[in-house]
């Protein structure tokens, strides 16, 4: 163990620890969530802290040793070499100072070594002197929190792209395969299963452009704005040259708050994009159960297309084989969902200068992204790409449909179809048949409704 001092006395830190003594204090106070802030945000974190040393450098206000050894020690924090190092429960006081001073210890630790000090050694790297210099963590968890969120969710609009061309191409696959449309899972006018698919394929281009809008709002941060936005003890230029730094070493264009006393106070860009993530969730939540009715069977369910089969369905029934993806995915939206529920609750909460339930906030925001991206990866993957129709059972459901009724209303008024209809479904015969037997059309004239139930954009 080394002895190391802050304002509270003394206290015992592990030898080999790259992080200090504020950390040792938080790792023993705060245990509720039993999990800690994602790695995500500890390394947005770090990206900002190298865009400081270098604001503060050309700024005259760190030595070139000293920003260098910094920005040194962030890059190696980046390589995932020291992420054991950071594992501050997510549930610590609501600014998520523990973590904040977690990174700035850490790098100052491994900057002094680099510097030929020793771990500790706070009159050569200080953590807040030096490392966080400029910053309070007020400003630099949201903005950490930010710049992961947009960098998750560049990797979630890549992922949705893949999903809708699997979707896109089966569309084209089954275009011409006609089956019965249903509403209120009732027999309804006509669809081919290919403009079923292409309908999910155009859902997540919608979802897509949303969650592309949210992160422009993410692009404006509040860092260099201290404690309460208005930029105490900095340098007016602070601010643009840390985005500056932020934006050269990312590649992407995140820019300076308007107003920094209300980029501290509001987290609610935050909450769009939780908001988007969660109607994402609701549109997977339905194309997954729209898919498991339609896969439902073999024999004794709609039975339309075939879902791969990815492991055995049950322990007691041989050969059953269930729509597991569907089912995970499922459960993930489900979770999504309840994740949004406390982020939206969180960006209400704030008092003041100040929302104090940013570790919640963040955290939940980036799991959700998380749990989407892996998501839609498994479901393109696992599941649509393999997805097969049963031709003759849509035909057979198509023939059937007592939605097919509705083509003939032009021709024959809607009461004396509804009729004809009743009198099918009691003698257990096709809509067609009993047509076809009155001569009230010929088959010509019906198949040629037929031909055109589909709707001009087949």
């Amino acid at each position: 163990m080394r002895i190391e001092k802050d304002s509270m006395g003394e206290k015992q830190v592990p030898e080999n620890a790259w992080y200090g003594i504020h950390t040792a204090r938080s790792l023993e106070n705060f245990n509720a969530a039993g999990e800690p802030v994602p790695l995500a945000i500890v390394h947005a974190i770090v990206q900002l802290k190298a865009a400081c040393a270098t604001a503060n450098e050309q700024l005259g206000l760190l030595d070139p040793d000293r920003s260098q050894a910094i920005r040194k020690a962030c890059a190696t924090i980046l390589t995932g070499a020291h992420d054991d190092q950071f594992s501050i429960d997510i549930f610590q006081a609501g600014s998520g100072t523990s973590t904040q001073m977690n990174v700035n210890e850490v790098i100052a630790n491994l900057a002094a070594v680099e510097l030929g000090g020793k771990r500790g050694d706070r009159d050569l790297i200080h953590p807040n002197d030096h490392v966080n210099k400029g910053q309070s963590t007020n400003n630099v968890f949201p903005s950490a929190i930010r710049l992961a969120s947009v960098q998750l969710g560049r990797r979630l609009e890549a992922v949705i792209d893949g999903l809708m061309a699997s979707f896109g191409e089966k569309a084209g696959q089954f275009v011409m395969i006609a089956k019965s449309g249903r509403t209120h899972l009732q027999d309804a006018v006509p669809v081919t299963l290919g403009q079923e698919l292409s309908a999910y394929a155009r859902a997540l281009e919608k979802a897509k452009t949303r969650v592309a809008a949210a992160s422009l709002n993410l692009l404006e941060i509040g860092v260099g704005g201290n404690a309460v936005g208005t930029g105490i003890n900095t340098k007016p230029a602070f601010r643009s040259h840390i985005v500056k730094a932020l934006n050269d070493s990312t590649g992407l264009s995140f820019n300076v708050a308007d107003n920094g006393v209300e980029i501290t106070q509001f987290l609610t860009d935050m909450g769009q994009m939780s908001a988007v993530l969660r109607l994402l969730a609701l549109d997977l939540l339905k194309i997954c159960n729209d898919l498991r009715l339609l896969a439902s069977g073999p024999n004794t369910g709609i039975g339309e297309i075939r879902l791969p089969a990815v492991e055995p369905g049950s322990s007691i029934m041989p050969g059953k084989v269930n729509p597991s993806i569907c089912e995970a995915a499922n459960m993930a939206c489900i979770q999504v969902i309840g994740y949004d529920t406390a982020v939206a609750m969180a960006c209400g909460l704030g008092q003041l200068e100040l929302n104090t339930h940013m570790p919640l906030i963040g955290a939940n925001l980036v799991k959700s992204l998380n749990i989407l991206i892996r998501t839609c990866t498994m479901l393109d993957e696992k599941c649509i790409q393999g997805i097969g129709a049963d031709e003759e059972k849509c035909r057979q459901n198509f023939e059937s449909s007592a939605g097919l009724a509705t083509i003939l209303n032009p021709e024959l008024g809607y009461d004396r179809v509804a009729a004809l209809v009743k009198e099918g479904l009691a003698s257990g015969r096709t809509l067609k048949a009993v047509v076809l037997e009155k001569r009230l059309v010929s088959e010509t004239q019906l198949e040629h409704l037929l031909a055109g139930a589909f709707g001009p954009n087949l």
